[in-house]
């Protein structure tokens, strides 16, 4: 039996500005640039095509270091684009004084607009022994908790079946300007309690898929400044085109979705999108 062929990827309608509040401009290239293109012109056409499709602005994220420093330099090359800088969690033991040197440096760098992602992921603990231990993991959260409140800068989190860990530390570690539940994919109690702490949910194309009913009603119960909207890309690629490769200009399809959720017309939850994200990363509207 033959698998059924997935459609094309094409970019979605404007329903206005719109700000992808997480992807990975480097990754999305590695998955899609051609060949003999420099980063540089592969970023710029990204950036482009988003543009098309009403994305005016982007945060991009790295994991590593090395992906970090290529979000930051992205940031400096194009207007519409600023940096997210952290080790992921999976990689938290690559956090060495090295390391640490380098990211307080970024961390002040007027391009950088949130300390992010780090955070929890239990899922690859269980999935690939390479994966640094939750102990090693909660020890580099910690400390970018600290650099967070330190540049006075939001905190931007990955959680990946580590709710109760993410929420015990959260608690109890120092307060950033904002925490940002990246690619929200948790259950509805802790949306609600991460609602009542405060904390901005960020939904990607999951929440399109159809078995995620109840990461649409998160969506839902969230506060309306305490929402944004990412692509994750090239993770995360929203219906139709789900297991294709994402890309920020696609972030619309999810937007659509969101704003159908929580009773709004898609310009509406845009515009709202849009500010939020301006407030969250202190930038002009």
């Amino acid at each position: 039996m033959s698998k059924k062929k997935r459609p094309t990827p094409v970019l979605p309608e404007s329903i206005g500005a719109l700000f992808d509040s997480h992807t990975h401009l480097a990754s999305t290239i590695a998955k899609g640039a051609r060949e003999g293109q420099d980063r540089r012109a592969a970023t710029a056409e990204l950036v482009a095509r988003a543009g098309q499709a009403g994305v005016e602005r982007i945060c991009t994220v790295g994991d590593g270091l090395a992906e970090t420093e290529l979000a930051l330099a992205a940031a400096q090359e194009f207007d519409n684009v600023w940096a997210a800088c952290a080790i992921h969690p999976t990689r938290a033991d690559e956090l060495d004084e090295a390391a640490k040197t380098s990211l307080i440096e970024m961390a002040a760098n007027e391009r950088c607009v949130a300390i992010g992602e780090t955070g929890l992921d239990a899922y690859w603990i269980k999935h690939d022994d390479t994966t640094p231990s939750l102990e090693v993991q909660e020890a580099a959260l910690r400390w970018h908790i600290d650099l967070a409140v330190s540049a006075r800068k939001p905190l931007m989190i990955h959680n990946r079946e580590a709710d109760e860990d993410l929420m015990r530390i959260l608690a109890d570690a120092p307060q950033p300007t904002d925490v940002i539940l990246h690619c929200f994919s948790s259950p509805l109690d802790v949306a609600r309690e991460a609602i009542d702490r405060g904390y901005i949910l960020s939904f990607a194309g999951n929440a399109t898929f159809k078995r995620n009913e109840e990461l649409r009603e998160a969506a839902r119960l969230a506060p309306a400044e305490q929402i944004l909207v990412e692509t994750d890309a090239p993770y995360m690629t929203p219906e139709p085109f789900r297991g294709a490769r994402n890309e920020p200009g696609f972030v619309g399809y999810t937007a659509r979705v969101l704003a159908e959720a929580r009773g709004q017309s898609p310009v509406e939850f845009a515009e709202l999108a849009w500010a939020n994200a301006n407030r969250v990363f202190g930038l002009p509207g």
